[in-house]
């Protein structure tokens, strides 16, 4: 049963980066992508519920991130729905589902440093720099994303007005 969970839980969080990044390609070249927007709410929010069915013992890092990524989901739905009657709501959108993609980066690094063994020789408390650089790394890729898919996001608002 925990394996086929964990096989679950992990492919959507594969889907969930996957059309994340599709939508974040978009949001950068101005186009929305209805179909792909979601499959990407849908499949990240399902990949946080499903991170709270695993054995845990007391309050986790990974409980938290999954806890900030339903609230910043939960407003990414709502900005997607008032996204055409208010303007200001593209910006959330955007900003709020490069917070949620980048969410799922962060828990793909953790578990990457977990699991492949190369990875985790380099840190295996994940204390040590390599893990640090790899996240910071991924952290300041997701702000650039972040300044370019709300400008973009916000000229494909304009064009469609």
């Amino acid at each position: 049963m925990l394996a086929s969970l964990t096989a679950f839980h992990v492919l959507l969080s594969l889907v969930g980066i996957l059309t994340g990044f599709v939508l974040v390609a978009g949001f950068i070249r101005s186009r929305r992508r209805v179909g792909v927007t979601k499959w990407f709410l849908v499949t990240t929010f399902l990949t946080s519920a499903t991170g709270f069915l695993f054995p845990f013992h007391g309050f986790t890092p990974g409980i938290g991130v999954g806890i900030l990524s339903i609230i910043v989901l939960a407003v990414a739905c709502v900005a997607w729905n008032r996204r055409d009657t208010r303007r200001p709501w593209n910006g959330t959108f955007a900003v709020t589902s490069i917070i949620a993609l980048y969410f799922n980066m962060f828990v793909l690094v953790v578990q990457l440093f977990e699991k492949v063994p190369a990875l985790t020789a380099l840190a295996p408390t994940q204390s040590e720099p390599p893990f640090a650089i790899a996240q910071l790394a991924v952290l300041l890729a997701f702000i650039a994303l972040g300044v370019l898919s709300v400008n973009g996001y916000r000229k494909a608002a304009a064009l469609a007005a």
